[in-house]
């Protein structure tokens, strides 16, 4: 058996290696992707493209916009005359946000009165909408707390008596990632996508290869047991798997800088037992597919449905309430979760044994079925 299985796995490696599309695939893509991914993926906010209408034209609206345009948020892209015009460049999408100041800004500001402005944001990109709005929220309070501490003091002076005003003072301390980088949070995911896709498509793509080419008939008729020739077909890309799991936690170190806190080893546990799952998938999809044309589209249906279930874009605790238990049963959210927690927090089996649980349960049962029904065809 052992000798079978050795022969299966050699000639599976030499069938692959002899591709040089499938070494692309299985090497330098995952690489390439992650440098992409890494780069592109990034939910940090700021270079606002930003429009300023100043209708009061005075030194109070004139240090306002200055102000607020001093940091690294917005960008000025140029001033007009008047506040539908500012909406009307928002509109064609030459700016995100229109900084509106009406006459009687400064006036009004002069007088100790309140002085309003207006934000108009582009809300097609809710991200960017909601940070821009945040900003000006933020800045124009600041504005005006200290307006007021200067109004008080003033008043204080003048009755010759000192100013006191009670405060709150906030000092957050950020865990974990100092640098509130998204990349940082992101590169973990993006591993386990990356190892999704190779393991997934390679598994089902390599049995139909053999039924298109004819060789499985060959094997059909052969005295090997369905159960090595199974185990041989998927073992190399479950090896090659976590060559590239490696390769891609040091990339993600060296280029984005993404801390390695916890265990190695753990890491490649809870990768042995998500390609588990991914390779046990493979091979369903490959059963009921008899071309690689149809693998390859079973492999998009289940690749979409688990990235937006896993929690790697956006937490699962936004998702519905009816959509959350759905997200239990992916594979990819527990990887996800096993790879931030490990890498992030220096986490333990014993903190992570739920997840653990769930991709060995996930893993044993999905490569069970389909091994099952594979050796029920080959048999």
């Amino acid at each position: 058996m052992l000798s079978a299985l050795l022969a299966v796995m050699i000639k599976e490696y030499r069938q692959t290696f002899r591709d040089k599309r499938m070494v692309a695939i299985l090497t330098i893509a995952p690489l390439l992707q992650l440098l992409v991914l890494g780069f592109a993926v990034n939910l940090e906010v700021d270079h606002v493209p930003t429009i300023v209408a100043d209708e009061d034209r005075t030194p109070e609206s004139r240090a306002v916009t200055a102000a607020l345009l001093s940091g690294d948020t917005f960008d000025d892209r140029g001033h007009v005359p008047s506040g539908p015009q500012a909406e009307a460049i928002v509109g064609r999408g030459e700016a995100s946000i229109a900084i509106i100041i009406p006459h009687g800004f400064g006036e009004h500001q002069r007088r100790g009165e309140r002085a309003a402005l207006q934000a108009l944001v582009d809300g097609s990109d809710s991200n960017r909408a909601i940070v821009s709005q945040n900003t000006v929220t933020a800045f124009t309070l600041g504005r005006a707390i200290a307006g007021a501490e200067q109004q008080l003091q003033q008043l204080a002076a003048a009755q010759g008596q000192a100013a006191h005003m009670p405060r709150v003072r906030v000092e957050p301390r950020v865990l974990y990632n100092q640098s509130l980088n998204t990349r940082i949070y992101f590169v973990p995911g993006v591993a386990a996508l990356l190892l999704l896709v190779v393991t997934f498509v390679t598994s089902s793509g390599g049995l139909t290869r053999e039924k298109e080419t004819g060789t499985l008939e060959q094997v059909m008729v052969s005295p090997m047991r369905p159960e090595i020739f199974i185990l041989g077909k998927t073992l190399p890309y479950g090896l090659i798997g976590l060559v590239d799991l490696g390769a891609v936690m040091v990339a993600g170190s060296w280029v984005f800088g993404v801390p390695i806190r916890g265990s190695v080893w753990l890491i490649f546990l809870a990768g042995s037992l998500y390609m588990l799952s991914t390779l046990g998938v493979g091979l369903l999809v490959s059963a009921l597919a008899r071309t690689q044309q149809q693998a390859f589209m079973g492999a998009l249906f289940f690749i979409m449905p688990a990235t937006l279930l896993s929690g790697f874009m956006t937490p699962v605790d936004n998702m519905p309430e009816w959509l959350k238990p759905l997200s239990g049963f992916t594979p990819v959210r527990h990887f996800v979760e096993i790879m931030r927690a490990v890498l992030l927090k220096n986490a333990t089996l014993t903190e992570l044994a739920p997840q653990f649980v769930a991709l060995a349960g996930m893993g044993i049962v999905v490569y069970g079925a389909s091994a099952y029904f594979l050796r029920r065809r080959i048999a």
